[in-house]
């Protein structure tokens, strides 16, 4: 498949000129959702040797954000550093077992081909209704190199961002490759947008913009 298909593989109605495809190359302007905001009905489980575990958390372990690496060196940690009161969840499905609600997840991919195909699969696995304890908020592509994407990369993300209610990307750091503390301060402007619009997702009253 590729960006001239006339529909989006991963919802049930066509979606020419979807917006959450464009996101991958551009930073998105608006938290609003650009793709699907809940499971899908007829999305096959990924293979189960593939899917994300699962952990459990009790009481007093809830936060107002996740950030969940569909694989490891995905960089959620230094995201992590960027909204207070957030958690990294490594590389398993937050299961807030003494919470009514669903647990806020991002997810965290490299923009590699085995980083993009991770996060395909993390979003599959949502998307089929296996983690129904957990509320995707989008995923993060983060830059694995300097520079452009290639064609290949850049049309393969926009497929795995369709499957996903958002889609940020966040531009390769020297910095953070360096070992230097994420600060607000100094991100590129596609980071500073990131956070803008998790706090206006994550803002009481905002649940218009969540599933």
């Amino acid at each position: 498949m590729t960006v001239n298909d006339a529909s989006n593989p991963w919802v049930s109605r066509p979606a020419a000129s979807s917006p959450a495809l464009a996101a991958t190359q551009a930073p998105i302007a608006t938290a609003a959702p650009t793709g699907p905001v809940a499971p899908q009905r007829g999305v096959p489980a990924p293979d189960t040797v593939d899917q994300l575990p699962v952990v459990q958390y009790g009481p007093g372990e809830a936060r107002p954000l996740w950030w969940l690496g569909a694989h490891g060196g995905a960089g959620e940690s230094k995201l992590a550093h960027l909204v207070e009161h957030s958690r990294v969840a490594d590389h398993a499905w937050p299961h807030l077992v003494a919470s009514p609600r669903p647990a806020p997840v991002v997810l965290v991919a490299r923009s590699s081909y085995d980083g993009l195909r991770a996060a395909q699969v993390a979003a599959t696995q949502w998307a089929s209704g296996l983690v129904p304890f957990v509320n995707v908020l989008g995923l993060v592509v983060v830059a694995d190199a300097p520079g452009r994407l290639p064609r290949p990369l850049r049309e393969f993300a926009q497929i795995v961002g369709g499957g996903v209610p958002r889609t940020w990307t966040v531009p390769w750091i020297e910095s953070w490759r360096l070992g230097e503390e994420p600060s607000l301060l100094s991100v590129p402007r596609e980071v500073r947008r990131l956070v803008d619009d998790l706090n206006a997702i994550l803002q009481p009253g905002a649940g218009s913009t969540t599933n």
